[in-house]
């Protein structure tokens, strides 16, 4: 069989599954099976369909097949697709019509009896359903211009001389140097058994939309390989460099996994093979998303491990203190109030009984409130953020000694109704509780010391809450190997002296596992890859200009586009700011143009505020001090933080498009809270305002999208780095200032905190650095020389 031969037949197998694929879809089944064999009749004749004027002669086909008033506008585009992949394969001119006609193939069903010889008049009828075809029924008449040639590779009409900027102003160029129509492109680059709409290709022309998902980049990188253009020659020209690809086989992938992982896969992930989709899926889950730390895996583990009581009836500054630990991650450590997380606290699932949460409210109570009660003494008063803090603490070692003692958390079994702060006073308590937390890490933690804080401070003498409430006593029960009745009886007779017995025990507890306790979750971790480099914030730097080049187009994506600046703006202001994520998240804004608010209002609302000066020219952040965690410091002398941002690389720029139109696009129809830094607001959305859960978040998105660099798409701006939270920029800020001056007090300077802190927690990274220094100055003798 002759090479032709071995084309038509592939080819008729390839018109018949696009008719019963497509054509059977949209046309009655009379009409599809006509035009099936009208159209492989041209394929075993070799003849063009017949043209009027360069056009398709549709009354011609409608007087060879038969096919009357059936002519409706998707099964005359169906056929029209069938007709144009006839015209591409023949690609010369038809063949003699003398010639011999073949028998179509067997396995399609048809017989030489299907298309007989009859030699006719040229007098064309319409045909009743059941009449043969004849071979005079498909000669071809050539009327009109011969359609322009289909080559893979045309040659330009003109070189290239201008490289337009967008997407469309690109395609609708490269197009007229090739002199194509947008339907000849269709054409040359769509193939017959592909569902690709021409309306797609021609509303890209018309710059109405633009290439979004796998198949239209697999459409895309074939029209820069038709007309000899670099890979990725369009796709860089697209309004919106960082969106996602849409319709990636991502296989059983649940909906929610499959929109964070969608992000950071290459746009040829489909054709990958299997193994290595398989790796990337993985890197992204460990790298990406989960982050691949120890602590992060144990993190993984111990969130699955539910018993944490919480305390939801317990409120302070009119907002439940325990709200936190029902959608708290551990990774969320990113205020050092705060720095003793722990992954269960995702728990929550078990409600304190009545009589518990009474005294944990009688708790808060007496510690945030802004006059003591009548007849009793406190030593300091505790913020929101510490009470919350403690709420979650002590409601973890409540859960642990009432999970039970078979399951996974292999808890102490102790009964809801008998748990009671009473019970915090007894040593054997709080040992099994510390043995069990050893038990479950490996090791004893800071967070164990800082546990047995509480317990001294509850049981302190004269100002203690628990020594002021004997009465707690009498709800207390004996508990195998934890509470004898004896002792019980013994701090029943002599309360005050049991107290102070404890408080012994806890402070004697506490040297010991100072001198254990390790570091489980090293906070350096995720961006250590920065703080060794010779310039940490020039290093981190590098995420700003990642968002930058990536900004999408505001016109089009006007969300998108305020989200961007948002983030971009998070990283500036926190780089040029050091403030701790709290400071950050509820800092105000005031519009240029409006009048600013009071600094007595400032500071009852305890934050700060963005706002224009005119006495300076440039916008001011304004904090008072009572605002800080550390408002005590040395640092602050009771006087506000008072900065002016610098307008350095178009900061300003975006700063006040952000104030003037990005923010309200995020907020939409919401109500304004007044923070500079909003949530975009969506259906679902009760509150525009961020919580440190939520802004934790947002800031770990930022890293994840264009902060750590991606193998496999070539984005991202930082190699190693890892997802984490804002108060890292804090590390940055006085490693920066460190490795460049070697002094404490001006790092200190860029955190608002004393010189004794910095040292501290950052001195590890100036040893290697101080030769270097002391040599820059030394050998300026020999340069001088």
């Amino acid at each position: 069989m002759s090479r032709q031969d071995l084309s038509s037949r592939h080819f008729q197998q390839k018109i018949s599954k696009f008719c019963e694929m497509r054509v059977a879809t949209v046309a009655p089944e009379n009409a599809s099976r006509k035009i099936e064999r009208y159209l492989i009749s041209l394929i075993v004749h070799r003849k063009a369909p017949p043209r009027l004027n360069g056009r398709i002669d549709w009354m011609e086909i409608t007087i060879a097949t038969g096919i009357d008033d059936q002519w409706k506008g998707e099964f005359k585009r169906e056929v029209r697709i069938a007709l144009d992949a006839i015209i591409r394969w023949l690609g010369a001119p038809p063949v003699l019509e003398d010639r011999q006609i073949r028998a179509l193939s067997p396995r399609q069903g048809y017989t030489d009896q299907d298309i007989p010889q009859i030699k006719g008049s040229s007098t064309r009828k319409p045909r009743r359903d059941g009449e043969e075809f004849a071979e005079a029924d498909f000669r071809a008449t050539s009327r009109g211009p011969q359609p322009k040639p289909i080559l893979e590779f045309p040659e330009p009409l003109f070189d290239a001389t201008n490289d337009p900027g967008s997407f469309q102003e690109a395609l609708v160029y490269h197009m007229r140097r090739f002199g194509e129509s947008y339907w000849h492109l269709y054409r040359a680059v769509i193939r017959l058994d592909e569902t690709f709409d021409h309306k797609t290709l021609l509303s890209w022309i018309e710059g109405e939309r633009v290439p979004r998902s796998v198949g239209s980049m697999n459409i895309l990188a074939r029209v820069e390989r038709r007309y000899r253009l670099p890979e990725g020659y369009f796709k860089a020209k697209l309004p919106h460099q960082s969106r996602s690809l849409l319709g990636h086989d991502l296989g059983d992938i649940s909906p929610a996994e499959r929109r964070r992982i969608a992000w950071h896969l290459p746009d040829d992930f489909g054709s990958l093979p299997f193994s290595k989709r398989e790796e990337i899926i993985d890197w992204v889950r460990r790298v990406l998303i989960s982050g691949s730390t120890d602590y992060r895996r144990y993190q993984a583990a111990a969130s699955k491990q539910r018993y944490a009581i919480r305390f939801p009836g317990v409120t302070y500054g009119g907002g439940s203190l325990s709200h936190r630990a029902n959608s708290l991650t551990a990774s969320a450590n990113s205020d050092p109030a705060v720095t003793f997380e722990d992954p269960d606290l995702l728990s929550g699932v078990v409600d304190a009984p009545p009589r518990l949460a009474m005294e944990m409210s009688d708790l808060i109570r007496f510690k945030t409130s802004t006059l003591t009660a009548i007849g009793f003494r406190r030593n300091g008063v505790w913020g929101e953020e510490t009470a919350s803090q403690k709420i979650e603490h002590l409601g973890l070692m409540f859960g642990a000694l009432a999970a039970s003692p078979t399951g996974a958390v292999k808890g102490c079994g102790v009964s809801l109704s008998q748990l009671t702060f009473g019970l915090l006073i007894f040593p054997g308590v709080w040992d099994w509780y510390l043995q069990w937390r050893e038990q479950r890490r490996g090791f004893y933690t800071r967070w164990e010391e800082d546990m047995l804080m509480i317990a001294q401070a509850l049981s302190r003498s004269e100002v203690g809450w628990i020594r002021q409430h004997p009465e707690l006593l009498k709800h207390v029960k004996p508990i195998e190997g934890l509470i004898a009745p004896e002792e019980i009886e013994l701090a029943l007779r002599d309360w005050h002296g049991a107290c102070d017995a404890f408080h012994r025990h806890a402070a004697n507890r506490s040297k010991e596992i100072q001198r254990v306790m390790r570091v489980h979750r090293d906070p350096f971790e995720p961006i250590m890859v920065v703080l060794e480099a010779d310039s940490p914030l020039s290093e981190y730097r590098k995420i700003t200009d990642e968002i930058l080049k990536r900004m999408p187009d505001e016109d089009r994506y006007p969300r998108a586009a305020a989200e961007a600046v948002r983030s971009f703006l998070l990283l500036r202001l926190g780089l040029h700011l050091g403030l701790r994520q709290k400071n950050l998240r509820q800092l105000r804004v005031c519009p240029r143009g409006h009048f600013p608010t009071s600094e007595r209002r400032l500071e009852d609302m305890k934050c700060g505020e963005l706002r224009w000066s005119d006495r300076e020219h440039g916008w001011e952040v304004l904090i008072p001090s009572v605002a800080f965690k550390n408002s005590g410091s040395s640092f602050f002398g009771q006087k506000p933080f008072r900065l002016i941002l610098p307008d350095l690389l178009d900061l300003y720029k975006y700063l006040e498009a952000y104030i003037d139109r990005h923010r309200g696009v995020l907020l939409g129809p919401a109500k304004d809270p007044g923070t500079l830094f909003v949530k975009t607001v969506k259906t679902t959305s009760l509150d525009a305002a961020y919580d440190s859960t939520k802004f934790y978040e947002a800031w770990r998105t930022v890293i994840q999208r264009y902060g750590i660099y991606n193998p496999y798409t070539g984005r991202g701006a930082i190699k190693g780095l890892l997802p984490h939270g804002p108060h890292n920029l804090r590390d940055i800020l006085a490693t920066h200032i460190l490795k460049q001056t070697g002094s404490y007090e001006q790092a200190s300077y860029a955190i608002q905190d004393t010189p004794d802190v910095v040292q501290q927690h950052y001195g590890r990274f100036l040893p290697q650095d101080k030769a270097a220094l002391a040599a820059r100055i030394l050998n300026q003798v020999w340069e001088a020389a």
